[in-house]
């Protein structure tokens, strides 16, 4: 099962959407603190909809917490700041995939310290970043590709009709 990892985040309405996407994607969502909003919190709520309380959520008390708690996690880190573009790279099942506070993004010494699994999503100059949800979607559609949809409905149905 993949794993996102959000490094402090900002703004509940992104991870209401990110944990919408975990939901649908069968992926586990963790949030390393501090957060900028409360669990609790509506637009939290309200982004993820009544998906909420089927999502596979850890929160950690900061960065070192979430290593210890997770020893020998391969971890690939999402920034726009990094040397190698997210389809450069082959996501192993059990992989996590790190993205940083709207603000700031990664901290640099963790990218630092990790900089052969450093990813980015190409732009064009002038932007400075894509939103959070959409970039986890982006990153974390590619590593289910690369695993051939592998537990995921392939086959969409129609409500009132039926394919030919």
């Amino acid at each position: 099962m993949l794993n996102i990892v959000l490094h402090e985040p900002e703004i509940p309405a992104n991870t209401g959407n990110i944990g919408r996407t975990c939901v649908a994607t069968g992926t586990r969502l963790h949030l390393i603190e501090p957060l900028g909003f409360s669990l609790s919190e509506k637009a939290l709520k309200r982004a993820g909809m009544d998906y909420w309380k089927d999502l596979d959520v850890t929160t950690y008390l900061d960065y070192e917490d979430f290593l210890n708690r997770n020893p020998g996690a391969k971890i690939y880190y999402a920034s726009t700041k990094a040397p190698q573009t997210y389809a450069e790279v082959s996501y192993e099942e059990d992989c996590f995939i790190m993205f940083g506070k709207e603000s700031a993004g990664i901290p640099e010494e963790i990218l630092l310290k990790n900089q052969e699994r450093c990813v980015r999503i190409p732009m064009i100059n002038d932007i400075r970043s894509l939103n959070l949800s959409n970039s986890v979607a982006v990153i974390l559609y590619e590593a289910l590709r690369q695993q051939n949809f592998s537990h995921m409905q392939l086959e969409g149905q129609l409500t009132k009709y039926h394919w030919k």
